[in-house]
């Protein structure tokens, strides 16, 4: 079995630029929207039993597991394929694939099963989507 290389700057400068991304997703750019239609008031952020700072930390933790994962998965598949790890192409394909097969595929239960509504579903898999390629696009490029 071949080493596997890892560069673990890229790896917490892709959870950091996941991290970024989701503040600006939930945050200015559609916030209140999602809020709306996941039925969560001002008044609910305040009930939270966890502090911001415990939940940022404890998505900052989840973000750096991606994070190697991908750039595991980046590594494997450069070699399988024969890919240009370095490159755009890779990186989209990179991110798109495990997009679709892991990440959508999984959202894509909390409309059918939870009855959450199909605005909802778009939101969070198109911030999943963006984010995985922003990820990707660091990991690949740092390589």
């Amino acid at each position: 079995m071949p080493e596997i290389s890892i560069n673990f700057v890229a790896v917490v400068v892709a959870a950091v630029v996941y991290m970024g991304i989701g503040m600006l997703w939930y945050g200015p750019l559609f916030g209140k929207e999602w809020r709306r239609l996941i039925g969560f008031s001002e008044a609910d952020m305040k009930k939270m039993t966890m502090t911001p700072v415990q939940a940022m930390v404890g998505g900052f933790i989840a973000a750096l597991i991606m994070s190697f994962v991908l750039a595991h998965d980046a590594y494997v598949w450069g070699l399988f394929f024969g890919a240009s790890v370095g490159s755009y192409l890779f990186a989209f394909q990179l991110a798109f694939w495990i997009w679709l097969g892991y990440i959508a595929t999984t959202q894509l239960g909390a409309v059918l099963w939870e009855g959450r509504p199909w605005k909802l579903f778009c939101l969070n898999a198109a911030n999943s989507l963006v984010s995985l390629i922003a990820m990707a696009l660091v990991i690949t490029f740092l390589k």
